[in-house]
């Protein structure tokens, strides 16, 4: 624990804890603004839909290189 020998002392730290206190709350705001945006449905749907369209290029991709077809499976009837 720290001894002060001012008030002067005391004082500056108290400061800088308040100054601390109000960074960690622009953090909190920050976080959860981020959050919110990160959660709208567009948002969602813009991940969902980049998420197929890079799978579906990367399929394509590793067809061309490997030389594989893909296998459909016919019913006679």
């Amino acid at each position: 624990m720290q001894e002060y020998s001012s008030f002067e002392e005391i004082n500056r730290d108290l400061k800088i804890l308040k100054l601390q206190t109000e960074i960690d709350k622009e953090e909190i705001k920050l976080s959860i603004a981020k959050t919110k945006k990160g959660l709208s449905p567009v948002s969602i749907a813009g991940s969902i839909l980049g998420s197929i369209i890079e799978k579906a290029v990367v399929l394509k991709a590793v067809t061309k290189l490997t030389g594989l077809k893909r296998i459909t499976a016919s019913v006679k009837r």
